[in-house]
């Protein structure tokens, strides 16, 4: 099977409701600034509480208080809520906590879970100089980072450079950018057994070659098909080319669906159920082609729809409405869909997901008696996602948008 469906829950019947998505945005917030602690934090919600965690509570991009802001200062500027609330202040104090009180013991520039992505939210709320400095040296430092991943490694921080190097054409941005790619270039070996090129991870104690978004293949091509257009002819042609063979040589099928195990290490007959989420398996493996130009591939563009029927099949996640392992997080797999073939099919069941996701947050709310406050597994990520399914725009918070 493409998908276990034990961990999947049947869709709701609730069709799409703009008002109802409004009003779910606007109460994220307020629960957003109700929450808040007298330190300018949030509690670490229950379901993201793995027992180490850092004494004044999360900071960072994915888990913490970083994400949180952004999320709310995007919503304000995109025009979908109205709040007194500062931001601002907010990722300048929480920058100020993690120096101190950093989320995983020790200052790391991890993008998603360490000081990069603070100081990217920093900067794009603020402009500071100090901020873009220490990013830069942050970035640069974690070029060479054996995790060879998103959330930890170089193809994560890259992705700060590029967002600098769009919105100020500053040269030594693409010059970190390009770095970074070299380092990626580098490490992007032919494997003979799975017979396409991957990458090895040496993360959590395992050497092991992931295919997802979040940890492996598909995260480290989003990175370098970011900036494809910064590449030679040749560079970038031999991207895409590996982009293709690479998900087609480890591609399961089933009808006109279709996923992907996690890694090479999952047996590919008679092996564990895949999984069907954002960091691993199809939704993130389409977000993450969204820099592959339309068209280009017939086979990429058959493997990412029929991908997208897998998604689709599989229904919202168990586990709730977040962005990584969620119901947000499939969705925006659909949305891509959308942007990328016009085809208003892909709108309607993306809509359809978020209004799974609106119940499903009230649920745990019920449950819990407050909302979870991350980017990435909580509130914040599935507001964004809802004001994404209002306007029709792909983009994934802090990935494919900062401003």
């Amino acid at each position: 099977m493409l998908f276990d469906p034990a961990r999947h829950e049947a869709l709701g019947e609730t069709t799409w409701d703009e008002a109802r998505a409004r009003e779910a945005i606007r109460a994220i917030v307020r629960d957003v600034e109700r929450q808040r602690s007298a330190g300018g934090l949030w509690p670490v919600h229950p379901l993201d509480d793995e027992g180490d965690m850092p004494r004044t509570g999360f900071k960072g991009l994915y888990l913490g208080a970083a994400g949180v802001l952004w999320a709310v200062w995007y919503l304000q500027r995109a025009g979908a809520v109205q709040t007194g609330f500062d931001p601002v202040e907010g990722i300048r104090h929480a920058w100020s906590t993690y120096l101190d009180d950093p989320d995983t013991g020790q200052v790391v520039p991890s993008y998603f879970l360490g000081e990069a992505g603070i100081l990217l939210v920093l900067w794009r709320l603020t402009g500071s100089a100090e901020a873009a400095d220490r990013l830069y040296a942050a970035i640069e430092s974690n070029i060479g980072n054996p995790a060879l991943e998103p959330l930890w490694a170089a193809p994560g921080t890259m992705v700060a450079a590029w967002h600098l190097w769009q919105a100020t054409s500053d040269p030594r941005w693409r010059g970190l950018y390009l770095a970074n790619v070299e380092h990626l270039w580098r490490t992007w070996h032919y494997d003979e057994q799975a017979r396409c090129y991957l990458w090895t991870q040496d993360l959590y104690d395992r050497v092991v070659q992931y295919l997802g978004a979040a940890h492996g293949f598909a995260g480290n091509s989003y990175a370098l098909l970011k900036g494809a257009g910064l590449l030679d002819a040749d560079r970038r042609k031999t991207l895409y080319e590996r982009c293709v063979q690479t998900l087609r040589a480890t591609v399961r099928f089933e009808d006109d669906a279709a996923n992907w195990p996690p890694g090479t290490f999952a047996p590919r007959q008679d092996g564990p159920v895949l999984l069907m989420q954002w960091c691993h398996g199809s939704p993130g493996i389409v977000t993450a082609m969204r820099d592959f130009p339309p068209r280009r591939s017939a086979d990429m563009e058959a493997m990412l729809v029929a991908a997208g029927e897998a998604v689709w099949r599989a229904g919202p996640l168990a586990k709730g409405a977040g962005l990584c392992h969620g119901t947000a997080g499939n969705g925006h797999a659909l949305l891509e869909l959308h942007r990328r073939t016009g085809d208003a099919t892909w709108l309607r069941r993306a809509r359809a997901f978020a209004m799974h996701a609106v119940t499903q947050r009230e649920r745990l709310c019920a449950r819990y008696g407050h909302g979870r406050f991350t980017l990435w597994t909580g509130d914040p990520g599935l507001a964004v996602y809802l004001w994404q399914c209002i306007a029709g725009n792909a983009a994934l918070p802090a990935l494919d948008v900062i401003d």
